[in-house]
């Protein structure tokens, strides 16, 4: 019997991995997921939207609009930044997978990191300027940028918890 040729490529599945991340986001509007995978295709992080540990997500603001401290906007960690900084070791010559483009000031930390090739989903801001500079800075770096579309999918339907 043959083997089966129609499996996932290497960079969907760990898109996959990054949407399966996103899944922990609280944000109600974003959700965004990141992994970060060495030469030898081994995950080194994952990441996803949030506040920063000791921030209550009970406490601080999900709001879009209002006055910069009533929004999420200055509390967020970004997915990217979040499996930056919890990666238990360097990420130097890694891919980052994320669910959506860097913004400018996770393009700072990535290329200051040393990741060398960033692989994304959604460029929904493409034409702001701080995607616009994200983009530049990257390039500029030269960090690899690649561009996946139509992958995966994740739905998860919660099975409620049953006595044994």
């Amino acid at each position: 019997m043959p083997k089966r040729t129609d499996v996932l490529s290497w960079d969907e599945y760990f898109m996959g991995l990054a949407h399966l991340s996103a899944l922990r986001s609280k944000d109600p509007n974003t959700q965004v997921g990141a992994a970060i995978v060495d030469e030898n295709m081994r995950v080194v992080s994952v990441g996803y939207n949030g506040f920063p540990k000791g921030c209550s997500d009970d406490e601080f603001p999900w709001e879009r609009e209002g006055g910069m401290l009533d929004t999420k906007y200055v509390y967020v960690v970004h997915a990217e930044l979040n499996a930056i900084l919890n990666s238990p070791r360097p990420v130097a010559g890694c891919t980052l997978y994320v669910s959506l483009f860097p913004c400018n000031e996770c393009a700072k930390a990535i290329i200051q990191s040393g990741i060398r090739r960033v692989v994304y989903e959604s460029d929904k801001y493409a034409d702001t300027d701080a995607t616009k500079a994200s983009k530049a800075m990257l390039e500029a770096a030269g960090v690899e940028l690649s561009r996946i579309q139509n992958t995966i999918s994740l739905k998860v339907e919660r099975i409620p918890n049953q006595a044994v």
